[in-house]
């Protein structure tokens, strides 16, 4: 390919890029839809990975979805923890911090659940174990971004007034300026 022009090589990658996006279209509209992602949560230094993972899994990329989804599940369980003053730091991982926020019911059994399968694999893919090499990944991965959802609706629920106003389960997860707004991010498309 070296010999071919760049102006060539472009189009030819364009093309290939549109074939291929093409070809997986509605593959990708249905995981969309089995997804159905929260259409407003908090924004904190989580929320991109946990936008992104959706997108991940919507566009096929089931390993990547099921380690994102680990390690964002971790990082809110943390931020949970931080958030209720429980000063349990970076010495404490995984199923350790969930255990604590058990113990002090800060969150309910659903959650603790869904941690605890999404933690499963967690050893395996994170080190690349060769049993990585026997996960069927795409229904793990759809139980990986439900049980991501059902961590995320749990911390960051809320309903929304007459007025218009997003008013939080739990406002301590939600970073509120001094006129009272709220820091959000709003998945307003596929």
């Amino acid at each position: 390919m070296a010999n071919i022009p760049e102006c060539v090589r472009r189009r030819m990658i364009s093309d290939d890029l549109r074939d291929m996006f093409e070809a997986t279209i509605q593959e990708r509209v249905n995981r969309h839809l089995e997804v159905s992602p929260r259409e407003i949560t908090a924004n904190h230094h989580f929320t991109k990975p946990l936008v992104e993972c959706d997108l991940l899994y919507r566009d096929g990329y089931f390993y990547s979805t099921v380690m994102v989804a680990q390690s964002v599940a971790e990082g809110i369980s943390r931020f949970v923890a931080e958030r209720n003053g429980l000063g349990l730091g970076k010495k404490l991982i995984g199923p350790k911090i969930v255990d604590h926020l058990v113990d002090k019911k800060l969150i309910s059994k659903e959650y603790e659940d869904a941690f605890n399968r999404l933690w499963e694999t967690r050893n395996d893919l994170h080190h690349m174990n060769p049993e990585v090499g026997d996960i069927c990944f795409l229904p793990l991965a759809k139980r990986s971004i439900q049980d991501l959802a059902a961590i995320e609706r749990e911390i960051f629920a809320g309903s929304w007034s007459n007025d218009g106003r997003f008013n939080p389960t739990h406002p301590k997860y939600w970073d509120t300026r001094e006129d009272g707004k709220m820091g959000a991010f709003l998945r307003l498309s596929p």
